[in-house]
């Protein structure tokens, strides 16, 4: 590697040479050789996807941490690292080390990203050396015994009692519990003499990414989604380059850049996050917090600004398509303590019978008193499309009389009083929010999340309610 580039490898090197050379080198491996070298991460990976030596000292940093773009290969250089640390020599050799801990997003992201995905714990082992994956445990288990159990940053009291010594902790700055569960997972990992952690992660700015950012303990790697780029579709390059490229959301998602509060925002991450100086509480609630009796629940929708996909099923994932803006679907409650709760961020991107379905579903989960939606565009759109599902539900039309800034600023203030609480961390709303501006939204596409959240608690708070001289009450389901 003596004078190469530090985004190259050596497999990017060998492909370099004219064909001949290729050839030569080719025919000079033996049988074992070359299927060995199908399986070298040294070989095939980048530079900056190898662990660096340092973490291998005992009085070097504990975290790596990688904070990249989108296809970077964060997920592939997660299972890599945890392959290397594994495994031995041989398939019943011992490796570095033997306790293992999975954490990602929620438990489906764990299953089918970080284990069974194409980059996955599974597929980067050569036969010989995979685990078996036992659904039904949460854990994977290796010829040489070696076990890795699985967790959601969801449910961050499962990790409390595990020992590790290793763990790879994906997407933390998408987590909805991040600190409770990175509180956890610290206590743990308490096994063996290096424990070590591999943080993957596209950037959103919590307090809990800046602070590892800023730990000597940390050693941070960063890259962009096109130091990638031999490996992705020409396609897909073209049309995000197109896209986003200098946009926020690009520079976010593809540069990873971590972008601090926007100048003159109504909605600050310190507002979120529940460990600020100025906002003690912050909107975010706690897993050991509990709702309490709702006396109203709503379910809001903003409609989109097209068709969408009709009979598409994607929902809350990552990818977008850009031919749509969302429909934005959220759910909040107010409770007898006069606070109103955000419950569930349901955005969709579908046709009208799907996000139809979807406020319906929402409707009945909840126990909610009514569907609002927006008059203004479409008209009678909305109610037309829930009445064609189901003619039972209680609907209610809001008109827009101001612009989405005006409408958005009294439902900040209640934000910043302390008087709007989210039922963990929903960060594409939560982005949206603070990317919305005293002089407009500085976010790509329509924000979608964030007007349904305002027509939500606007009807929550604001609007004048005939109870019937009753209040009635329901617990949180």
């Amino acid at each position: 590697m003596h004078g190469a580039s530090r985004h190259e490898s050596r497999a990017s090197i060998l492909a370099s040479l004219p064909q001949h050379e290729r050839d030569v080198f080719y025919m000079s491996l033996t049988p074992e050789e070359k299927q060995y070298l199908l399986t070298d991460w040294r070989f095939w990976g980048r530079p900056e996807q190898i662990e660096p030596d340092a973490m291998q000292d005992l009085d070097g940093p504990s975290v790596w941490l990688i904070i990249a773009g989108r296809g970077w290969g964060k997920t592939r250089t997660g299972s890599e690292w945890i392959r290397a640390n594994v495994c031995g020599p041989t398939p019943l050799a011992a490796g570095r080390a033997g306790r293992i801990a999975l954490v990602g997003e929620t438990a489906a992201d764990v299953r089918d990203v970080m284990v069974q995905g194409t980059a996955g714990v599974l597929a980067c082992h050569p036969k010989e050396f995979r685990p078996v994956y036992i659904k039904g445990n949460r854990a994977l288990t290796w010829p040489n015994g070696a076990i890795a159990l699985t967790f959601s940053a969801e449910d961050p009291e499962q990790l409390r009692g595990p020992e590790h010594e290793l763990a790879w902790s994906d997407e933390l700055a998408k987590w909805r519990y991040a600190q409770e569960t990175w509180d956890m997972l610290q206590f743990g990992l308490r096994a063996g003499d290096n424990p070590r952690q591999l943080v993957t992660t596209t950037p959103r700015p919590i307090p809990l990414v800046k602070e590892l950012m800023a730990s000597p303990d940390t050693l941070v790697t960063r890259g962009s989604t096109f130091e990638n780029a031999a490996h992705l579709a020409p396609k897909f390059l073209r049309k995000i380059r197109e896209r986003y490229e200098g946009t926020r959301l690009g520079r976010q998602e593809l540069s990873a850049e971590i972008l601090d509060d926007a100048p003159g925002a109504l909605w600050t991450r310190s507002m979120m996050e529940r460990r600020s100086n100025q906002y003690p509480l912050g909107a975010r609630m706690a897993p050991h917090e509990t709702v309490p009796n709702l006396q109203r629940v709503v379910v809001a929708i903003d409609p989109s600004g097209t068709s969408g996909e009709a009979g598409s099923t994607r929902d809350r994932r990552d990818e977008k398509d850009t031919a749509g803006d969302d429909v934005g679907i959220i759910v909040a409650g107010i409770g007898v303590d006069g606070l109103g709760y955000v419950l569930e961020d349901a955005t969709c991107q579908m046709g009208p019978a799907g996000w139809g379905r979807r406020a319906i579903e929402m409707y009945y989960s909840h126990m909610a008193d009514c569907i609002v939606g927006e008059a203004n565009f479409g008209g009678a759109m909305v109610e037309f499309t829930i009445r064609s599902v189901d003619r039972r539900v209680k609907y209610k039309a809001v008109h827009a009389s101001r612009g989405k800034v005006l409408r958005a600023e009294p439902v900040a203030a209640l934000y910043e009083q302390g008087r709007v609480r989210h039922v963990g961390a929903l960060p594409k709303l939560e982005d949206q929010m603070c990317q919305m501006t005293n002089t407009g939204y500085l976010g790509d596409h329509s924000p979608d999340r964030l007007d349904a959240m305002v027509w939500a608690i606007t009807e929550l708070m604001f609007a004048p309610y005939d109870r019937g001289g009753a209040v009635p009450i329901r617990g949180h389901h």
